[in-house]
């Protein structure tokens, strides 16, 4: 049978009933506007709450823990050899916080082919002096260009300009939070003591503000050289090496080798924040599973108006196959019907969800914590629409299939004679 004649009867069924038609089009429209909006606000959101902690991690942090010895005088003697031995109260290794012969170690990674980039950086805990008051803070000593090319580091610097670190000697650039505490403005100095209680004067450059309040009401940077100077060390005092890798999914096994080739610990990302990516797992999956829900109540609007229109067709499903068509003749016909839906339906309904997504992305936004954020989150990821277009096609064929089947099984013989 002729393709055209059976796209032709297909639109005389669709024509005849196209209130029902209608219906079942707007349901799948519906469906995959909801789809396409919902999946692309809920990874816009992802991206943002990962960001906020993802983006400001290296993938991979090499350091050295103060921890205590594990092997202790009493396992060293030969009388209590094989002995089970417990110690109790172990006070830490007498060593600083440095990571030792870091020249040779940043010189390894620049050379390693999988390595993006450094970033070093040194972690100093203080005191900012107000008055007769002093406030526990962190001081991280940044090189502010590394930071800011892997890091992001100026898109959370609410006022001033990142690059004052590095070109005005003795600058601080504050957390949010401590600034406010202390009433600090750009341009004031402030005091700062050390554990070890030498203390510095400091000139407020900036205000950086990362959205999460605890870290912002402790938290400020200075330059590398500032920090050592802070701390009385020289200039090959690093307490942190920040690496960023061409392939995130590397950083477990590189954590663990460069553990051992540089005799350091090593942490990497995916285990600093294993909570968050989680988070966003099965943030993703709910939007899926809603998304795909509504696209499968849809079919099932498309097969009942299908089952209708096929006991409303009977006589002109019997006349078809009394003049020469066959039952796969029918099948096609029906099949054609819900695909047609299923289609522009589906179209519609991308073209709506894009619109829907749009609107979405230019809402108003404005919240303290969030100062870089002016809008709501959008992801115009093209898998979601290609993904909601697969899935258009792929609920409405299902939801023809069975009344088709069931419209190519008619006997016309039966039905004239009931007539």
């Amino acid at each position: 049978m002729k393709l055209k004649l059976i796209t032709d009867v297909s639109r005389s069924f669709l024509i005849a009933r196209w209130k029902q038609t209608l219906v079942a089009a707007i349901g799948v429209t519906f469906s995959i506007t909801m789809f396409i909006a919902l999946l692309s606000f809920m990874a816009g959101l992802n991206d943002l709450l990962d960001g906020l902690i993802l983006n400001r991690t290296a993938h991979i942090r090499l350091y050295n823990e103060i921890k205590p010895s594990k092997l202790q005088p009493v396992d060293l003697s030969e009388i209590y050899k094989g002995y089970y031995n417990f110690v109790n109260s172990i006070k830490p290794k007498n060593e600083k916080a440095a990571i030792y012969n870091t020249g040779a170690i940043i010189n390894t990674l620049n050379k390693d082919s999988r390595v993006l980039g450094i970033a070093p950086k040194i972690t100093a805990q203080v005191f900012f002096n107000v008055g007769a008051i002093d406030l526990t803070g962190v001081i991280n000593g940044i090189d502010a260009e590394a930071e800011n090319l892997f890091f992001k580091f100026s898109d959370y610097v609410i006022s001033g300009n990142y690059m004052d670190l590095k070109n005005i000697p003795n600058s601080i650039i504050m957390g949010k939070g401590a600034a406010e505490k202390m009433l600090a403005n750009i341009g004031d100095v402030i005091q700062v003591t050390t554990a070890r209680g030498d203390r510095i004067q400091l000139k407020v450059v900036g205000y950086f503000q990362s959205g999460i309040r605890d870290i912002d009401n402790i938290q400020s940077y200075a330059s590398i050289s500032t920090t050592q100077k802070l701390l009385g060390e020289s200039d090959g005092y690093i307490t942190d090496i920040q690496v960023k890798l061409k392939d995130i999914l590397l950083a477990p096994a590189l954590a663990k080798q460069y553990s051992r080739l540089f005799d350091v610990d090593a942490t990497d990302i995916q285990t600093a924040n294993a909570q968050y990516e989680t988070g966003s797992f099965v943030r993703t999956l709910i939007s899926y599973a809603v998304g795909i829900t509504l696209l499968i109540v849809a079919g099932f609007g498309i097969y009942n108006i299908l089952n209708m229109m096929i006991y409303e067709k009977m006589d002109s499903i019997a006349i078809l196959k009394a003049t020469g068509f066959s039952g796969k003749d029918v099948h096609r016909i029906f099949l054609t019907i819900a695909l047609s839906i299923g289609i522009f339906g589906g179209l519609l309904g991308l073209l709506l969800g894009f619109g829907l997504s749009a609107i979405i992305d230019q809402i108003p936004f404005v919240t303290a914590s969030l100062p870089t954020i002016k809008t709501y989150p959008v992801d115009y990821n093209p898998a979601f629409y290609v993904i909601g277009g697969i899935f258009s096609i792929a609920t409405t064929y299902m939801a023809g299939f069975f009344p088709s089947r069931k419209a190519s099984k008619i006997d016309p013989v039966i039905i004239i004679r009931g007539k």
